[in-house]
């Protein structure tokens, strides 16, 4: 009696140490504190058992990988949301980069614009390298 006693007390202790353990990590307090993580890792499970089931209905897994088209809806969605649910546990947020997308778009707009107009490629190159100096060519054989 007194050994199952004394496991209690130790296991009991290390619950506790654990527990004390858990409170004091930043990224369990993340957890419990953000609504928006806790969705993300929510919905990364329902759709991981939604996976699972689609690829456990009777064929053959590598079947289900191949062909099944939801299958392949359900593992993106998962591999989504555990990405977001990641990056909210590090405290990191995905930067949008529309104003480097559209920058780069108006530069191979321009890019593009010059090739095609050739007024506009002569006027850009007399610009950049000068006028071209005209040059007229006569022969001193005589025919």
């Amino acid at each position: 009696m007194a050994a199952k006693t004394k496991a209690a007390k130790t296991t009991a202790r290390k619950a506790g140490k654990a527990a004390a353990g858990a409170r004091a990590n930043p990224y369990v307090q993340r957890f419990i504190e953000d609504e928006e993580l806790r969705e993300n890792v929510r919905t990364a499970v329902d759709h991981a058992q939604k996976a699972y089931r689609r690829m456990s209905n009777g064929k053959g897994p590598a079947k289900a990988l191949m062909d099944d088209r939801k299958l392949h809806k359900e593992l993106r969605e998962t591999a989504d949301s555990l990405r977001e649910a990641g990056e909210g546990l590090r405290g990191k947020r995905r930067r949008k980069r529309r104003g480097r997308k559209l920058l780069m778009l108006a530069i191979l707009g321009g890019i593009a614009f010059v090739l095609i107009n050739e007024g506009t490629r002569k006027t850009l190159l007399d610009k950049i390298f000068g006028a071209e100096e005209e040059f007229e060519y006569t022969s001193t054989t005589s025919p």
